[in-house]
């Protein structure tokens, strides 16, 4: 049996090696906690789930991620852009074959934006106030 070593989370060691990095464990997968956690939402109350399973989620996780992001990534180098965007993750699912879950994470994205939106609002209602507050006040 050979001892091959398995390709690193982000596309191997050979990307690594160019940039003179060696990524920590830590910093190549999600936290084990937060696998866990969303693992026990799916599973009834009294269920356990093995730590190899953990481990073998956060693995595949962390590579799910890196597979998008690597997509969305070269699109955006194409088009000459430094930012990925969630439209760009949306389309680097679907041409991935992810389709399925393109529609439910559009709307899951509108609804984010629009939360975003308020809280902006907000803050700058809270740092300046409106002008008929202000009017208030001078009276």
């Amino acid at each position: 049996m050979s001892a091959e070593k398995e390709p690193e989370y982000g596309g191997g060691d050979d990307d690594d090696d160019e940039r003179g990095e060696n990524v920590r464990e830590q910093d190549r997968f999600l936290p084990i906690a937060n696998i866990s956690r969303i693992m026990k939402k799916a599973l009834p109350a009294n269920a356990k789930i093995a730590k190899d399973a953990k481990e073998t989620v956060q693995e595949c996780v962390s590579e799910f991620i890196s597979f998008i992001t690597s997509e969305a990534s070269d699109k955006c180098q194409r088009e000459k852009r430094k930012t990925i965007n969630g439209d760009d993750l949306l389309w680097a699912m679907s041409t991935l074959g992810f389709e399925e879950y393109v529609e439910p994470l559009k709307v899951y994205l509108h609804k984010y934006r629009e939360t975003e939106g308020e809280k902006a609002e907000k803050s700058k209602a809270g740092a300046n106030p409106s002008n008929a507050a202000q009017g208030d006040l001078l009276s």
